[in-house]
């Protein structure tokens, strides 16, 4: 099974407002960038899009790092919030979760491949998480 690096970053000008997302595939020394948007949408939104975007991308299994500054994306698997939504069928009793139609998305291919959430902190040292950012927000600029 493939190691492979993921760095991934959603940005929103307003939220909601326009958006865009990036990511950043490395697997050895061959890296691979990615970038979309949308004209109306949130950054959860585009931070999730972000990371299903570059897990899509992957062409068989793989071991997967997945770096994030997302706490939304990254304290949901990793705090088990993901796993509690799927056994209420996305309604809490707060009211439905959020954005259930990207987390559905996000399940097989975290059923695909072995992922790790790894949480970094935004607009810090990262080369690569600056560079996800850096494509998210000039997709986001497509938009306005």
């Amino acid at each position: 099974m493939k190691n492979v690096d993921i760095y991934t970053d959603g940005a929103c000008s307003g939220n909601p407002g326009p958006g865009g997302w990036g990511v950043v595939l490395k697997f050895g020394t061959i890296m691979r960038e990615l970038s979309g948007g949308e004209k109306n949408t949130t950054n959860n939104r585009m931070e999730l899009t972000a990371a299903i975007e570059g897990l899509s991308a992957l062409n068989e299994p793989c071991k997967v790092r997945l770096f994030t500054d997302s706490k939304y994306v990254s304290d949901a698997i990793n705090e088990g919030w993901l796993t509690s939504w799927v056994r209420v069928n996305f309604v809490r009793k707060s009211g439905p979760v959020k954005n259930p139609d990207l987390w559905k998305r996000l399940l097989p291919l975290l059923d695909k491949h072995m992922v790790s959430f790894i949480w970094v902190k935004g607009h810090a040292e990262n080369e690569w998480n600056n560079r996800c950012d850096e494509l998210a927000v000039a997709q986001s600029k497509g938009y306005r």
